[in-house]
């Protein structure tokens, strides 16, 4: 993991979910995958938007990188993912959203945090949108 990760997760389990810095402001969680070929668990703070019925969302942008995140390949493998929100912990499954709905989701992220929409160009790939719904 790298030491930006482990700081943003750092402070992050210490202020209940609140993070500084350049996510200051911003609806922050940790996801924990299982990792596709070591089976180790990984977590990775992300930038999520809440859909109002309990499923959240999450962007696999890799800050606009022309490949997908790692986390995004292990969930693949592996949809029974851990979830943290503010002082909360629970156990999700991840499902990719495509098509219209993904489109849609993704552009209510973008007037919200217009750099997704900047990592969207950026990417040269249609950045994947992920549901994750309580276990």
């Amino acid at each position: 993991m790298s030491d930006f990760n482990a700081q943003i997760i750092d402070e992050f389990r210490s202020n209940e979910g609140l993070v500084g810095g350049r996510f200051e402001g911003a609806t922050v969680l940790l996801l924990s995958t299982t990792g596709a070929k070591t089976g180790r668990v990984r977590t990775s703070p992300l930038v999520y938007l809440d859909g109002g019925d309990g499923t959240v969302y999450v962007f696999a942008s890799k800050g606009g990188a022309p490949t997908n995140p790692a986390w995004y390949h292990n969930l693949l493998a592996q949809p029974s993912v851990t979830v943290e929100r503010g002082n909360e912990r629970y156990e999700a499954i991840a499902t990719p959203i495509t098509g219209p709905l993904r489109d849609e989701i993704y552009a209510r992220q973008v007037e919200r945090f217009p750099g997704f929409g900047e990592y969207q160009q950026k990417a040269g790939r249609v950045i994947p949108v992920v549901a994750l719904r309580r276990s």
